[in-house]
């Protein structure tokens, strides 16, 4: 029976853990933390004497492939829901919201009368969606990301424009009005400071809508998002997957094929056939005896932050409050060119917090909607630019700025009771993302598509450094991060058919 140890127990280790015990091997999971989830974990605040969960980390469902949560046995276990309602977006000043509809003719006048777009809405949701199949084909598939086979299946135009492109050409391509470009292209910076200049970086902006659990659209899971990683360690659990919680590794011997690590003050070895790393791309390399392969150009700042804010009663919205469950976006500037230098000065830490644009989630209401009745209601700010140099505890200021940005639009803003406030630098040490990155690398056109590997071999895409039998699936590796599972998903199914290969030589 092969023995297959994984670090880490975020959502990539448990899925990977779950193909790999169904083959028949003998699956260990190794994790620091006294918990299983990685980032995708609950939190606590009192209020009143009362105690309110909440997400800690990962906040939003959708990424994750259909096939995985079907065949993983989620589906039996979690009730989730996405707002059907249109997306509502603000450029400060706003009264009243631009809706991004789902149907693109709906979209197509909106985005006219409302932005003055003069392009072509409908053509950039139908070549999305050829894009968009594609990346979900090479999910299903488990197969390695390649610019042949993409020029093979979408052509070399599509090819170009959509995945090896800069995100401003694509965005140019399709649309005149600078505002729908910004809505269009907000996910470049999504984890860290893309330049929309940089080749590559288109790739980004279907990247994002092609998880399919929710047709493309994100939403939540009713608890909490942590009820993924929570009933995927059980069915793991149940499948014969042994999780040694609160271990620290003390060494990998890449020689020997072991792994040494410490739980509760006693020592313990395990040997592999294979190993997979389903961390960040940095701690491998700090637990590989005499390793000396490790990249000195990894991109990895993150600049994304969260607020989670509190209130006493359910948010009434001043425009628009038949769309509770909606999404909504606001924007602090209008120009391309503004959305650049925001970024790029994050980037530069030239100061704390550089306003670009605030996503704002409906935990509270999409809790309500699922049937699940919580004492207080709950809003997400989730906010970009925001320079990795200062814990939240030293930017209050900060805090209050993110907040009065979006308490305009909220008719009882005075319930708000308590808000949670996590920067870069508090990511970082919560859940050991490097330079605070939720992506783990910075998803710029050098880290993006088939260049987001640690490999010279596409037939061994996920191999670390070219190691016969270790491996790395974390958020650092293809697609990206998110609760979405699918780096773990195709690692495993890399492993499974070269265990498979080596038997047919035999």
């Amino acid at each position: 029976m092969k023995k297959i140890i994984i670090v880490g127990s975020g959502i990539n280790g448990l899925v990977a853990g779950n193909y790999l015990i169904k083959e028949g091997y003998d699956v260990n999971i190794i994790e620091k933390k006294n918990v299983t989830g990685g980032a995708c974990i609950k939190d606590s605040v009192e209020i009143d004497n009362k105690q309110i969960d909440f997400a800690y980390g990962a906040t939003v469902f959708g990424m994750m492939p259909k096939f995985i949560f079907q065949e993983t046995g989620l589906i039996n276990t979690i009730q989730g829901f996405y707002p059907k309602t249109p997306k509502l977006v603000y450029f400060q000043g706003d009264q009243n919201s631009t809706k991004i509809f789902q149907n693109s003719d709906q979209l197509e006048k909106e985005l006219r009368g409302r932005w003055g777009e003069k392009g072509r809405v409908n053509d950039f949701r139908n070549d999305e969606s050829k894009v968009i199949s594609f990346i979900q084909n090479l999910y299903r598939n488990a197969a390695s990301p390649s610019l042949d086979i993409a020029n093979d299946v979408l052509g070399k135009e599509l090819t170009d424009l959509w995945i090896s492109g800069a995100a401003k050409d694509l965005l140019d391509h399709y649309f005149t009005s600078e505002k729908t470009k910004l809505y269009m292209g907000m996910t470049v910076i999504e984890s860290g400071p893309a330049s929309i200049y940089e080749p590559g970086t288109a790739f980004t902006i279907p990247l994002m809508d092609s998880g399919s659990v929710y047709d493309g659209y994100w939403g939540f899971v009713k608890t909490g998002i942590w009820k993924i990683t929570e009933s995927l360690t059980k069915i793991n659990s149940d499948l014969g997957v042994k999780i040694h919680l609160s271990s620290s590794i003390n060494e990998v011997d890449a020689f020997n094929n072991s792994v040494s690590f410490v739980k509760d003050d006693k020592d313990y070895k395990l040997n592999y056939d294979h190993l997979i790393f389903a961390t960040d791309p940095v701690t491998p390399s700090k637990l590989i005896n005499d390793f000396k392969n490790e990249k000195n150009n990894l991109d990895l700042i993150g600049t994304s932050g969260k607020v989670t804010a509190f209130f006493k009663n359910p948010v009434k919205w001043k425009e628009s409050n038949n769309y509770s469950d909606s999404f909504r976006f606001v924007f602090s500037t209008d120009t391309l060119k503004g959305f650049e230098d925001a970024s790029q000065n994050a980037l530069k830490n030239s100061g704390d917090y550089f306003p670009g644009f605030i996503q704002i989630y409906p935990d509270g209401s999409a809790q309500r909607t699922m049937g699940n009745k919580e004492n207080y209601d709950k809003l997400i700010f989730f906010t970009k630019n925001l320079s990795y140099n200062k814990k939240a505890n030293d930017l209050e200021d900060v805090k209050k700025k993110i907040v009065s940005t979006v308490l305009p639009y909220i008719e009882n803003s005075d319930d708000l009771v308590y808000s949670k406030f996590l920067t870069p630098k508090d990511l970082n040490e919560t859940f050991l993302f490097p330079k605070g990155n939720i992506d783990h690398l910075t998803m710029t056109g050098g880290q993006n598509f088939d260049k987001r590997t640690f490999s010279s071999q596409s037939s061994n895409f996920y191999s670390y450094y070219d190691y016969d039998n270790i491996y790395y699936c974390g958020a650092g590796s293809f697609p990206c991060g998110s609760v979405a599972g699918t780096p773990g998903y195709m690692c495993s199914k890399q492993i499974i058919k070269l265990i498979s290969s080596k038997k047919a030589v035999y």
